[in-house]
């Protein structure tokens, strides 16, 4: 049988080149992260992955991605102790907030000495002699640029809960949790301290301030704020705000709507879970629009 001359293709060689780039084609392996989501959500539309699942793995994915600085809590919006201060005085803060564990500082916030426990204030009811700095223990400081998914799993090897953030100047930029870190992956943890969604959907913080279910009703929120958001197409607030932003909010997400500020504060990769609502200041260019709208009524 006659061997092929070199750089002549046959008819069967060609037939098989042509197969093989058709199946290459159909069944190629994902050649970069946008290749590999859509056939993630392939396999969702084809039954192979439920919607939870789908969710846990975009939130893998997304973590890969994120930095300190996209999840911790911003350096205003810490809750701490001062160390110069008498328990008497932050005790009844430390019950308000109900977190498990707490910076404390001395002097300024750039200055954390130590991480103290919520459970670990019981001695200080039936121990004359308690000490807050002996009570303390170590503080965690990580830069802003950490990748989450190293800080997960330096969390898991340490054993740690908290770290604090610093910048690059080494000043105390935020806090992270493992709790914020493990919420991007399987969505909103909530505990016994978490409000229920419906009774305590809108809730007052004394800084004038409200934290909003993104389940809260428009027209509750309406009704709490003497606002006019629109009812017709959406039923709550978060669905709102989705909408206005185009896309699934991110925590630190913040939008304006009718005079109001809405910031993320919590929110995973399918929907928002949590807002801060704060009054905008009035222009006289709003409170005229006010006056007008009053008058057209």
């Amino acid at each position: 049988m006659p061997e092929p001359t070199p750089g002549r293709i046959t008819t069967h060689q060609k037939h098989k080149s042509l197969l093989e780039r058709l199946t290459a084609f159909i069944f190629r392996e994902p050649e970069n992260r946008e290749e590999l989501l859509e056939a993630l959500h392939d396999a969702h539309e084809r039954n192979l992955l439920d919607a939870d699942a789908l969710s846990m793995i975009e939130g893998v994915l997304q973590v890969s991605e994120l930095r300190a600085r996209d999840l911790m809590v911003p350096r205003a919006q810490m809750d701490i102790i001062d160390i110069d201060e008498p328990p008497q005085k932050w005790i009844p803060h430390v019950i308000e907030t109900a977190h498990s564990r707490f910076p404390v500082i001395e002097g300024s916030r750039d200055h954390v000495i130590g991480i103290l426990l919520a459970k670990d204030l019981l001695r200080y009811y039936h121990d004359e002699a308690f000490d807050v700095r002996s009570m303390l223990r170590p503080a965690v400081f990580i830069p802003e640029s950490k990748p989450l998914n190293v800080l997960l799993r330096d969390f898991r090897a340490n054993r740690n809960h908290m770290a604090i953030v610093v910048d690059e100047y080494g000043g105390v930029a935020g806090l992270i949790t493992i709790e914020d870190v493990l919420e991007q992956i399987v969505g909103d943890i909530e505990d016994e301290y978490d409000f229920d969604e419906e009774a305590d959907a809108i809730v007052a913080e004394p800084d004038g301030r409200h934290r909003v279910k993104a389940l809260a009703e428009i027209a509750a929120v309406n009704a709490a704020f003497g606002t006019a958001l629109p009812e017709g197409e959406f039923d709550t607030i978060g669905g709102l705000v989705t909408d206005h932003l185009g896309r699934v909010p991110k925590r630190g997400d913040v939008i304006e709507l009718d005079g109001l500020r809405f910031e993320v504060l919590r929110a995973d990769a399918r929907q928002a879970h949590l807002f801060q609502v704060s009054r905008l200041p009035k222009t006289v260019a709003r409170e005229f629009a006010e006056l007008e709208a009053r008058q057209g009524t």
